[in-house]
């Protein structure tokens, strides 16, 4: 087993409406800049992990493991396609680490990608609804801006958190994505656009939730010693943790937190020897502004039910205490689902190597990302650094 695992190379498309690319150019884009920055050669990567929620419904492709290691010129190497909803890349990513953790490989790539606008938003709707129950959530009606809501409302009673508490959420993500030349909504929002945009599921509003988009990120991880020798500054995966929940939101305990992230993340911290308040900042699953808060108590980063106040003080911005989602998060970067846990590795990675422009983290040294499936049925946990002193 070896013994500790690394980032050596990262790729990123654009995020957005991308009339002009397909499902195969954007994850050969992203995975082809991924290797180029590892400074590898295609031959020397040994496996291939592809997170990839709903392919079929999106694009009419399955089969996109092999679809994927042809276009990106790794035919030959194993290649497997990994679904966990809105988690997929998360999940890929874990793979990766595992099967070189384990000993078995030396140098995995792990990407994710989706392609969300080529089919009406009607149906993209059902597609990503596909990440709830079937039976009894969408056969009813559900959606997940309404599970949401539900979960925003009913953290609105417990706890008092407020429509501008929530709003804020929103206006610090698009600040941050107006700095990121590969976000979807590269502009500012003001607290009120955000209150009085269209209500889509009450209290939920427009600018509360994430877009449908397009895009795709990949990953070059690479064992202890063969990262020592090619690359200057290898990022360290030093803790990978998932867990689940029960699908369906109505046969949880609590509708209001999200307990797979709390599970995965004490997991993580335990794995990587550290405490929440070691983390310098964070990409959290933002894909409606109300997760952003949960995700934030779950993590440890304030108490429970005091998110919104903690971010309303400012915490959570890039002067803040923790600032989370630097990339501009899945509000404003956007959130091509099957993608999204990849791309937030790739903003964790840039923020370590002190690449991140004019949203870097003062002295960043230890990253989390936090990508979530579904309404939390699943959660998938990373912490990364750099070589700490």
């Amino acid at each position: 087993m070896t013994s500790r695992v690394a980032i050596i190379g990262t790729g990123i498309t654009e995020f957005g409406e991308l009339w002009d690319e397909s499902f195969r150019s954007l994850i050969t884009k992203a995975g082809t800049e991924a290797i180029n920055d590892s400074r590898l050669e295609g031959d020397e990567i040994e496996a291939l992990y592809v997170g990839s929620m709903s392919p079929g419904l999106f694009s009419g492709q399955e089969h996109v493991s092999s679809l994927v290691a042809d276009h990106a010129g790794l035919k030959g190497v194993p290649a497997t396609r990994v679904e966990a909803a809105c988690s997929s890349g998360a999940l890929a990513l874990r793979e990766a680490y595992l099967s070189i953790k384990s000993g078995e490989m030396d140098y995995v790539i792990a990407g994710g990608v989706e392609k969300m606008t080529d089919i009406p938003s009607n149906s993209a709707t059902v597609a990503l609804m596909g990440a709830g129950d079937q039976e009894w959530e969408a056969f009813k009606g559900a959606t997940f801006p309404g599970l949401y809501a539900l979960m925003a409302t009913r953290h609105m009673y417990e706890y008092g958190t407020t429509l501008e508490q929530i709003s804020q959420v929103s206006v610090k993500s698009h600040e941050n994505a107006a700095l990121n030349p590969k976000a979807q909504f590269r502009f500012k929002v003001s607290l009120e656009d955000v209150m009085n945009s269209t209500p889509v599921a009450d209290p939920l509003r427009l600018l509360h939730c994430s877009p449908i988009t397009d895009g795709a990120a990949a990953v070059v991880l690479a064992s202890e010693e063969k990262a020592r020798e090619i690359c200057d500054n290898p990022i360290w995966i030093n803790a990978s943790s998932c867990s689940t929940d029960t699908i369906a939101l109505h046969d949880r305990e609590y509708v209001s937190r999200t307990d797979a992230a709390t599970r995965a993340a004490g997991k993580a911290y335990r794995r990587a020897g550290i405490k929440p308040q070691d983390v310098d900042f964070a990409e959290v699953h933002d894909c409606f502004s109300i997760a952003e808060i949960m995700a934030i108590e779950s993590l440890g980063f304030c108490k429970l039910g005091e998110g919104g106040r903690f971010t309303e003080e400012g915490e959570t911005s890039l002067s803040g205490s923790i600032p989370i989602n630097t990339s501009g998060g899945l509000k404003g970067k956007g959130h091509p689902v099957g993608a999204t846990g990849i791309a937030q590795a790739v903003e964790a990675v840039a923020q370590l190597r002190g690449e991140a422009g004019k949203r870097q983290v003062e002295k960043a040294k230890i990253g989390l990302t936090h990508n979530v499936g579904g309404s939390g049925g699943t959660c998938v946990i990373h912490i990364l650094s750099g070589d700490l002193k």
